[in-house]
Formats: structure tokens, C-alpha cells, sequence
């Protein structure tokens, strides 16, 4: 089986198309950052017309480099949530009117599960169950997985996400959008030991985060500091080490609660150098197994959506072509399609 993956739920227009068999066939990715660089961050409008333009290009070309014409497709897959409600529509809009052209199931897929399966793109893929670490701009929460579509959420963030902090702990610093990926190139340069930021809600039980007042720590501790380039990479080096020794005490607890020794960890943080490497070191202590999506699959792509959207669509799963997009769609509340 074959079919056309397709993810606009934010400011990445991503398709790709994948074999079940053969693998991943094609992968195109046009990112928006540049469109949003002189606002610190994603304006919807401008994101949902800029995926008018570029989605069905994308598409063309996707589908000539995996030599596939659209009536070859078994299936047409794409983000239906959740996301930015103008940006859905777009991916959505063009995948059900595909679907129907070419006379084949449409299927809608979760973002987060997407994100979730994405390290299935890699060898070796991560068996089930595992505990899975989710976080990007939008979302940080530990799942537990025992298949594809059998999820318990474990814990979640009740406000900025850590993606979310990264980034504007990075415009406090001065530095350009999106910031999480330069903040972490600027505490390459810090020390240890200058400061010391706190990890929230470690002191308390339960899985849940909560980084907003992390990143108002980082704020006070950026007024009162040194405006030079090392006092700015040394703030930059505590507060990742906040962030990442957070997770890693969250991903610790959840493991031994659940009896598991397998993690993955998905979403565009999981790109973080220092955060793979400490959970490496945890997994080596806890004497388990650790999984990461390659660098070019942390961010949202068009793989992950095709990857999930196969899973489903060979457990026979076809969507309605009237169903809505879902701007806020609960991970939980997915079925159960097994281990795919």
C-alpha cells in the first residue's frame, strides 16, 4: 500500500509518500521561517496563505520523486489536527478534494500521534509499549503507549509548553526567531555553575509541567545581569539545564510508576543535543532503551503524518470527507488500531 502524507498544522508544509513495504519514497519540506522572522513568531493569516502556495507544488514534486501518480495512491493522509484551525484547513481542504479525485480513503491524522510514531521511520523502531516524552512549541506530555491508538496521558504541561519557553526565553535574550535552536547553539558557549535555575514542579508529585515561571525567572535574571555575550550564553546554558534535568526527572518518574524500561522521545525539542544525551545517560542507568526520530523528522514533516496516517488506514480507517478539522483534539480520546 502506498499513500500521500500531507501536514500544514502550523508554519511547515510538509508531504511526503510512503510504501508499506518500501519505506519512505519522497519527503518535501518548505519552512515558513523567514515569513514569520520579523514578528517573533507564527501570524496565523500569513502561515495558512503561505500553505495555499506552496502545498500543491510540494505535492507535485513529491510525488514524481517517489514515480507516483495520484491514482496509484491507496490512500491520502493529512493533519487534521490539532493545530493552528486556518492552517488545517488548508491541508485538509486539499487532501479530502485528492481523496475524492482519485477515488481513495482520506484519512485524518492526530499531530501529536504523528509526532509520537515518527521514530517508527527509524532502525531499529521502538517495540511496544514505551513511555513516550512529546515536546515542541506547542506541547510537553508522557504518554503511555501500549500501540498504536492505545494511549494514556501521564502528565502534561498546564502552561507553556517547553518548546514555548525555549522560544521566549530566547527573544528575552535578544536573539532572532525561532529562538529555541539559537538559544541552545548559545549555551554551547556558557559555564556551568553561574546560575542556578529552578525545575519546576519536581518537588511535588505527579507527571504534569509547568514552565512559565521558569521562563520569569530567566526574565528577572536577564534584567539584572551583565549585558555581554558569555553572561548571555552562561543564562542560556542554566536555563536548558532547567529545562532538560525537568524532563528528565518527569521521563525518571514515569518510567519507574509504569514498571517500563523503553522511552521515546518525539516533537522538535527532542533535537536538543544536551537533552539526548542526558536521557541516554537515565536509560544507561536505568538499564533501558532510549528512541529519537531522526534530526530531519523532529519537527513536524509530512513522514510522520504518512507514517500514522498507513497505520490507520490499514486498519481500515476512512474518514468522512465532511468531518471538520480539529484545532484541539484530545491524544486520549484516539482509537485503538494495535501495533499496526
Amino acid at each position: 500500500m502506498r499513500i500521500l502524507g500531507i501536514e500544514t498544522s502550523c508554519d511547515e508544509t510538509g508531504i511526503a509518500v510512503y510504501d508499506d513495504e518500501q519505506g519512505l519514497l519522497s519527503h518535501e519540506l518548505y519552512s515558513q521561517v523567514k515569513l514569520h522572522a520579523d514578528y517573533g513568531g507564527v501570524v496565523p493569516e500569513l502561515a495558512s496563505r503561505d500553505h495555499v502556495r506552496k502545498i500543491v507544488p510540494l505535492i507535485q514534486k513529491a510525488l514524481e520523486d517517489a514515480d507516483t501518480k495520484g491514482e496509484e495512491l491507496d490512500g491520502v493522509a493529512f493533519t487534521q489536527g490539532p493545530g493552528l484551525v486556518g492552517a488545517l484547513l488548508v491541508g485538509s481542504s486539499v487532501g479530502r478534494a485528492l481523496a475524492y479525485a482519485w477515488n481513495v480513503p482520506a484519512v485524518g491524522v492526530h499531530h501529536m500521534e504523528g509526532h509520537l510514531l515518527a521514530p517508527m521511520l527509524e532502525e531499529p523502531a521502538p517495540p511496544f509499549p514505551f513511555i513516550a516524552l512529546l515536546v515542541s512549541g506547542g506541547h510537553s506530555m508522557l504518554v503511555k503507549v501500549e500501540g498504536i491508538g492505545e494511549y494514556e496521558v501521564l502528565g502534561e504541561s498546564i502552561d507553556d509548553a517547553a518548546g514555548e519557553a525555549f522560544d521566549k526565553t530566547a527573544k528575552l535574550l535578544g536573539l532572532d526567531y525561532p529562538g529555541g535552536p539559537l538559544l541552545a547553539k548559545l549555551a554551547e558557549k556558557g559555564e556551568a555553575g553561574h546560575y542556578q535555575f529552578p525545575r519546576p514542579m519536581t518537588d511535588r508529585p505527579g507527571l504534569d509541567f509547568s514552565f512559565s515561571g521558569l521562563k520569569t525567572f530567566a526574565a528577572n535574571t536577564i534584567r539584572d545581569a551583565d549585558d555581554n555575550e558569555q553572561t548571555k550564553a552562561n543564562i542560556a546554558y542554566a536555563f536548558q539545564e532547567a529545562v532538560v534535568d525537568t524532563l528528565i526527572i518527569k521521563c525518571r518518574r514515569a518510567l519507574k510508576q509504569t514498571n517500563m524500561k523503553r522511552l521515546v522521545i518525539a516533537g522538535g525539542v527532542s533535537a536538543n543535543t544536551m537533552l539526548r544525551e542526558k536521557m541516554q545517560q537515565l536509560m544507561a542507568d536505568m538499564k533501558g532503551e532510549v528512541y529519537y526520530p531522526s534530526l530531519g523528522f523532529c519537527t513536524d514533516n509530512g513522514a510522520m503524518i504518512a507514517y500514522a496516517g498507513m497505520q490507520r488506514l490499514k486498519a481500515g480507517e476512512k474518514l468522512d470527507l465532511s468531518s471538520p478539522a480539529k484545532p484541539r483534539w484530545p491524544l486520549d480520546s484516539l482509537k485503538k488500531v494495535g501495533c499496526g
